[in-house]
């Protein structure tokens, strides 16, 4: 007999990765890469005072290139340089996760490209979901055995599993994206509700039983 075992399991959130990036177009090469390094320098010097340590910084080299515009007799021309860069910050105190973007918008952080919201405790989850779709699979077993007047043998084979984790944040599946362009900001979504998201932990399991006849069922 095949049956196929599932569960889900729903956690909080309380650790925010937050992908970052910065953007700087001046006349020289060297003067965009000045002003994009000088910008890294005072986010990553504010760092301390949310507990994040330099083992949940870690911020790409450099990338410096030419930029240009057409004029109107669709001719290229140099309109300087940009250079740019991308930082990535692990949070693990998610309650000051606004205080956090609040303080990168203020060092002229250029846009907060992602935040992804994890679980410390993901591994233990990730077991326990696993154990619950096995348990629901042998009752799944049991069920359907005694339903036929038959009896639950001994698992034959394991025929495959899976354990998956998503995001829910009720309707709304995606995390909200916040934009910044030149000294606006635009939020698209109302503030703080990508902290009202739950990590769903699912997990399944197919399985073969053998069964074993009863006295009722025996020729």
């Amino acid at each position: 007999m095949v049956v196929t075992g599932e569960a889900q399991l729903k956690a909080k959130p309380d650790i925010a990765v937050i992908n970052l990036e910065v953007e700087s177009l001046q006349v020289s090469s060297l003067d965009a890469k000045k002003d994009v390094d000088n910008r890294i320098t005072s986010f990553l010097a504010g760092l301390s005072k949310f507990n994040i340590d330099e083992k949940n910084v870690s911020a790409s080299s450099i990338n410096t290139q030419p930029s240009y515009l057409y004029t109107e007799s669709d001719k290229q021309q140099l309109e300087g340089y940009t250079a740019n860069r991308s930082i990535k910050v692990t949070l693990t105190d998610i309650k000051r996760l606004n205080a956090l973007l609040d303080f990168a918008l203020s060092v002229k952080i250029d846009a907060i490209k992602s935040i992804e919201l994890k679980s410390s405790a993901a591994k233990a989850l990730k077991a326990q979901v696993n154990a619950m779709a096995v348990n629901d699979a042998k009752e799944k077993a049991s069920s359907l055995a005694k339903a036929f007047g038959t009896k639950l043998g001994s698992i034959y084979s394991i025929n495959s599993a899976a354990n998956n984790s998503f995001n829910r944040y009720g309707e709304n599946q995606a995390i909200d994206r916040i934009v910044v362009s030149g000294n606006r900001t635009q939020q698209f979504t109302s503030p703080g509700k990508y902290l009202q998201e739950n990590i769903v932990f699912s997990a399944s399991v197919s399985a073969v039983f053998d069964l074993e006849l009863t006295d009722s069922t025996a020729p």
